[in-house]
């Protein structure tokens, strides 16, 4: 019944679950080709909670929502928080937990399910994004990229970008360049 109520009713996008449902809706529709049957089956998840979220909200009903929907919903957004602050060599799980206004240890337990810890899915998604600077090409230096996306130690990029690809970053971007 409630539900009935939004009929031709605006769900806002300035703030709250509305507010992170719009880019993740805008990527998810422009990368919809790029994923596994198996990432669409979890991605899809985790849209509808966050959808479910910012409805819950529009309702005002935000603790009627079951508690994996809510850690779901604010996994998405320390996720999100994390994207937006990857060049800041500062940042720490003490840093996002603030951020989001949860206890440290609660911001442990949401990476839980993931099995990964905060600063794994942090150095994971930094090197992701130096990796794919790097396949471009072009002549900016590696250190620089890595600098861009928190990683000022050259010698220490290197060393994480060498253990996860199997090849210095150099190596990736001239092998990059070849296909």
């Amino acid at each position: 019944d409630a539900v009935a109520e939004l009929a031709a009713a605006p769900i806002g996008t300035e703030s709250g679950a509305g507010a992170l449902a719009v880019p993740l809706l805008r990527r998810v529709a422009a990368d919809h080709a790029t994923y596994t049957p198996a990432s669409a089956a979890r991605l899809s998840a985790v849209v509808m909670d966050l959808v479910g979220a910012a409805v819950a909200e529009r309702l005002e009903l935000t603790r009627g929502l079951p508690e994996d929907s809510r850690q779901r919903t604010l996994l998405l957004r320390v996720h999100a928080f994390i994207e937006e602050h990857l060049g800041d060599a500062e940042l720490d799980p003490a840093t996002i937990a603030a951020a989001c206004h949860i206890s440290l240890r609660y911001l442990h337990r949401l990476f839980e399910p993931e099995q990964t810890t905060v600063a794994a899915w942090i150095r994971q998604r930094r090197l992701e994004r130096c990796r794919a600077e790097l396949a471009r090409g072009g002549t900016e230096p590696v250190s620089a990229i890595a600098a861009r996306y928190g990683l000022p130690d050259a010698a220490h990029f290197s060393r994480l970008f060498r253990r996860a690809y199997g090849m210095s970053p150099a190596e990736y971007r001239r092998a990059s360049e070849v296909r």
